[in-house]
């Protein structure tokens, strides 16, 4: 390895760990463009070595995930397994592909991926639009039945007194007050608790869901097929997975795909690993900083807003893509 080589792949390893880290996947999709157009390996080569950059990226995340309690392990290990059929053979029929149908199929793979990470932001701010909008007006009708028990609560006018005898008023205000108060953080208690209950009754639903046999089998096989052909980590198409087929709470289906993803990437590898020499010198760079900068974009997550990020993302992927499909379409 050069080290004009190991200087421009600093900045890619970088740039993938922190997409993967801002975004929580689909940044592994830029390791094979990498290392073909910058980095000199051929599409097979590259295809296999992106494995490793996944699998090094799915061990640091999938450590951060198991320390929060966010991985199920018996469930990842068992949809992970099944998909090491298919990722056998996707690893065998990418062999067999010419180089350039390799890249071509790969650039439509990134503009699914684009629109992938779109769809699941749009998604995203519609349920958080969602949110707000509950809160709001569990916050407002729990103000309005304040008010309407704290004027409920004032007596009609008295005759005029003498001042000695308006004292015991002004002492009774506070009271009236407390009283509207109470019923306020009634009201809203109550508000909370129906919250409560309607997310209780969605996770017992959720965990309620029915696995089916096949349809289980079918998925897992697809998604070790498509981490073995294009040697990505397919999170993308992993996270739904778990969610539709298992019924995996979304955080958890997130935690989880990073142990099938490390399954399906471990399968891959192996089956690859006698069919061509790698660069390991020049993987073990990328890897490296792309685990760096996954910290580095976990930290920024919180810092940035979601939305900006995924429509940068989707747009960059999409000019990669088209210039991918640009260069590879007329050789074909």
């Amino acid at each position: 390895m050069s080290v004009l080589i190991a200087v421009t792949a600093l900045p890619c390893g970088l740039l993938i760990g922190l997409l993967l880290g801002a975004l929580g996947g689909g940044g592994s999709v830029l390791a094979v463009p990498a290392l073909v157009y910058l980095l000199g390996q051929s599409p097979h080569a590259a295809t296999a070595g992106a494995l490793v950059v996944v699998a090094v990226g799915a061990v640091s995340g999938l450590a951060c995930h198991a320390r929060a309690g966010r991985v199920r392990w018996v469930a990842g290990a068992a949809f992970g397994a099944l998909g090491t059929a298919g990722s056998f053979t996707g690893s065998r029929w990418s062999a067999s592909v010419p180089p350039g149908v390799l890249m071509a199929a790969f650039s439509g793979l990134m503009l699914v991926v684009a629109v992938g990470m779109v769809m699941r932001g749009n998604r995203g701010n519609r349920d958080g639009r969602r949110a707000a909008a509950e809160e709001t007006g569990a916050v407002a009708a729990a103000g309005a039945a304040g008010t309407a028990t704290a004027a409920g609560s004032v007596r009609p006018a008295e005759p005029e007194r003498s001042k000695r005898s308006k004292r015991p008023e002004r002492s009774k205000r506070p009271r009236e007050w407390a009283t509207g108060a109470v019923s306020l953080w009634d009201a809203v208690r109550t508000s909370s608790g129906r919250r409560t209950a309607a997310r209780a009754s969605r996770d017992s639903g959720a965990g309620s869901h029915r696995t089916r046999p096949l349809r289980t089998v079918v998925t897992a096989s697809a998604v070790g097929l498509l981490t073995g052909f294009f040697g990505v980590g397919g999170g993308f198409v992993v996270v739904p997975a778990l969610t539709l087929v298992l019924g995996l709470e979304m955080p958890v289906a997130v935690g989880t795909s990073l142990l099938v993803i490390l399954i399906n990437s471990g399968a891959a590898l192996a089956t690859r690993a006698g069919t061509g020499s790698l660069d390991w010198p020049l993987l073990a760079t990328l890897a490296a900083c792309a685990a760096a900068g996954s910290s580095l974009g976990n930290r920024l997550a919180g810092q940035l807003r979601p939305q900006t990020l995924t429509t940068s993302f989707a747009a960059l992927v999409t000019v990669l893509a088209l210039a991918m499909a640009a260069t590879t379409l007329p050789s074909l």
